[in-house]
């Protein structure tokens, strides 16, 4: 499967990065590091949609994304539109790397999420030190253990945690944890295909009092006016935006018809 193929590839670089970087290294690089952060829940927790845009290079499923602006042009838009940024750190499969989220927090005060596939302490330090305000948990790669204690880590290091689900275990999985934002992606990540129905199914299972976020295929009005009546917060939205030319015009039209 896509999702196991890209954990072992993420095995692999960490292991390349431990050689060069211990983690013992990296937690006390993070421990030192007093990057200016920005609440991510309090960013979404308000009234209203709110919008995650994103940074992404590349996906297993769309292959190269050309976008029409370059990357400064971008956040300085999304800084006048949307509430947060998600930026792809994952190298081998979506083309992402660090030192673009490092350039958007040079950029924007919104707050980042590091999306990425994290499944070992040593990237928790690692996104604290570059200065990511949020990490993302992928339910379908994690065990129940690793929820937590990842979880817990990403608080201690003073950042919030984006609990990424797929089916109702999932979500269960994610409340066991006390998760404050979950997300439902629209996309398998088994195949990669996307059912928007993803989200209308899961949403009576999430408490009014979590962060609803909506993930992956929301790429027409039609979608977020489907989506809004499943009562979300927020819209983490990739290719829509990567591709629009004036992407602040888009989610700024998401947003009003999201009211």
């Amino acid at each position: 499967m896509i999702l196991e193929t890209i954990v072992e590839d993420k095995k692999k670089r960490l292991a390349e990065q431990k050689r060069n970087v211990s983690e013992q290294e990296m937690r006390a690089l993070a421990e030192a590091a007093k990057p200016e952060q920005h609440s991510f829940y309090q960013a979404l927790k308000k009234d209203g949609i709110s919008i995650i845009g994103e940074f992404k290079r590349s996906s297993p499923s769309l292959g190269a994304i050309k976008s029409k602006i370059n990357l400064l042009d971008r956040i300085e838009e999304y800084n006048a539109s949307v509430d947060a940024i998600s930026c792809l750190t994952e190298e081998d499969h979506f083309n992402g790397n660090v030192d673009y989220l490092k350039q958007i927090k040079k950029a924007s005060p919104l707050p980042i999420l590091r999306k990425d596939f994290m499944i070992e302490p040593y990237q928790f330090y690692e996104a604290k030190l570059i200065g990511a305000d949020a990490i993302l948990l992928i339910a379908a790669i994690l065990d129940d253990a690793q929820m937590k204690d990842f979880y817990q880590l990403a608080k201690e290091l003073g950042m919030d945690a984006l609990v990424e689900t797929h089916d109702e275990r999932e979500v269960e999985r994610a409340l066991a944890i006390d998760a404050d934002i979950i997300g439902v992606n629209n996309r398998d990540l088994r195949d990669f295909s996307i059912h928007l129905e993803t989200t209308k199914r899961l949403a009576p299972y999430i408490p009014d009092d979590k962060v609803f976020v909506a993930e992956s295929g929301i790429i027409r009005d039609e979608d977020v006016s489907f989506l809004k009546k499943s009562h979300v917060d927020a819209f983490l939205i990739g290719r829509a935006l990567m591709e629009a030319e004036h992407p602040k015009l888009v989610a700024k039209r998401w947003k009003e018809i999201g009211r």
